[in-house]
């Protein structure tokens, strides 16, 4: 999509995306600089829009996303000051983060079904292809694709519903 029809869409839609992002966010600052995110994101992704009729619904859901991503990242500092004040954690925010993530993402990927934490393994931890998880396992790309699909909607689910959400997004 040119700069110029992205432009005029955002000209058209910003208002009412704004205004759903004030309701998600439940503050102006945050709503304007969630919006602000969701227009640089959607202009960096704009190749991907299937038709201008849908530019409002997927830039409010950037937003909305860009809203929850805002809210997991106040709770982590919350919790963070919370535990720091409590004499939990040092001056190793930066690590502590890390190693909170890493074992919740190990814990929610367990969680997986053998079927779909065999492909996650593979594309997401390993880095390999789809082609060569799909070979390796001796399933067809389709099937390797779907399965990816439904892993990777599961660890997200699992992460979303453990005390990891709050502690570290």
């Amino acid at each position: 999509m040119d700069s110029r029809r992205f432009e005029r869409l955002v000209k058209e839609h910003k208002d009412a995306v704004y205004r759903q992002m004030v309701r998600v966010c439940e503050h102006r600052e945050d709503a304007e600089d969630a919006l602000a995110a969701a227009l640089m994101n959607a202009f960096l992704a704009a190749d991907q829009l299937s038709s201008e009729d849908a530019f409002r619904g997927w830039l409010a859901t950037i937003g909305r996303r860009v809203c929850t991503r805002m809210r997991h990242h106040h709770a982590f500092a919350e919790t963070l000051d919370y535990a720091e004040k409590k004499g939990l954690v040092a001056d190793h925010a930066p690590e502590f983060d890390l190693q909170i993530m890493k074992r919740c993402v190990h814990d929610a990927v367990d969680q997986l079904p053998p079927t779909l934490g065999l492909v996650y393994r593979a594309c997401e931890l390993e880095e390999r292809s789809l082609a060569e998880a799909a070979e390796e396992l001796g399933i067809s790309e389709a099937a390797a694709k779907s399965r990816l699909h439904r892993a990777r909607q599961a660890v997200r689910t699992a992460l979303d519903q453990s005390v990891c959400s709050t502690v570290a997004s």
